[in-house]
């Protein structure tokens, strides 16, 4: 594993982190959802790219999704 992947696994871990409280605190099942998904993902993701790719339609999966 080198530097790249640990570094975007770390960011894409906290900006889960802070949709998984987000969702927790307004109860939207959506933002928790996507939290929980973006904290996990890293760990199942073997290229950068791929990596990068993932994290950024995760992250914007919540302003398309209202529910």
């Amino acid at each position: 594993m080198d530097a790249a992947m640990i570094m975007w696994s770390v960011l894409f871990g906290a900006i889960g982190m802070g949709y998984f409280v987000f969702g927790k605190r307004q109860r939207a099942i959506v933002p928790s959802c996507i939290g929980m998904a973006l904290i996990i993902f890293p760990y199942f993701v073997a290229s950068v790219t791929s990596l990068l790719i993932i994290g950024v339609i995760l992250i914007a999966i919540p302003y398309f999704i209202r529910i």
